[in-house]
């Protein structure tokens, strides 16, 4: 599935939004992918998903020590990818959750050493996949690599593991003290499902 295709189908979604947003990260966009829209369609959350383990499937080839045990996301917005991905590649999903703040694996119990690979559905500056590897890896786990269906970080996020993204769709993002003025006369809103960070 190639990148305009991934971007028709949040387009088909309504999950497109133009304005003025505060990002999880505590940076400013013109631009918010409202992916939340696109999940509340099965048919179109499979589609994606379907295309993501394929690429996944591709990342894999030949590496059968790193064929994963579990695929692994960070709650919310990697649950539902996490879970049909994981339906896709006929294996178990997992999560991990905030707990007093920090993504732990509270609900799982996994074996030493168990092979898993992270889903999430959009990385920016790739921090909910630093935490996810740095709970897992609390856990015991091996962590195989991560995927996303979209990276709006234009190569720029650094996880520490390998990532695998369906999308590639950078997206200009500022800092709160150095936004363009048409931006920053605009109201902020901030839609996402966790407070922005300072960072």
């Amino acid at each position: 599935m190639k990148t305009q295709e991934v971007l028709d189908i949040f387009n088909q979604a309504g999950a497109i939004l133009h304005g003025h947003f505060i990002l999880t990260s505590g940076r400013h966009s013109a631009v918010y992918l409202q992916k939340a829209h696109v999940f509340m369609y099965a048919e179109l959350t499979e589609k994606l998903c379907r295309a993501l383990a394929e690429k996944i499937r591709e990342f894999l080839a030949g590496r059968q020590e790193d064929l994963p045990d579990y695929l692994v996301g960070p709650a919310i917005g990697g649950l539902i990818p996490a879970y049909e991905t994981a339906r896709q590649l006929h294996l178990p999903a997992i999560w991990v959750e905030r707990e007093q703040g920090r993504f732990r694996l509270r609900r799982f119990p996994i074996k030493q050493g168990a092979r898993v690979l992270i889903v999430e559905d959009i990385v920016t500056t790739g921090l909910s996949v630093r935490e996810t590897v740095e709970a897992m890896q609390e856990a015991g786990a091996k962590i195989v690599a991560a995927a996303c269906i979209l990276n709006r970080s234009g190569g720029k996020a650094e996880i520490g593991v390998p990532l695998i993204s369906l999308a590639d769709y950078a997206v200009p993002s500022y800092a709160a003290d150095n936004l363009p003025p048409a931006l920053a006369a605009m109201p902020a809103v901030k839609p996402g499902s966790r407070p922005a960070s300072s960072n």
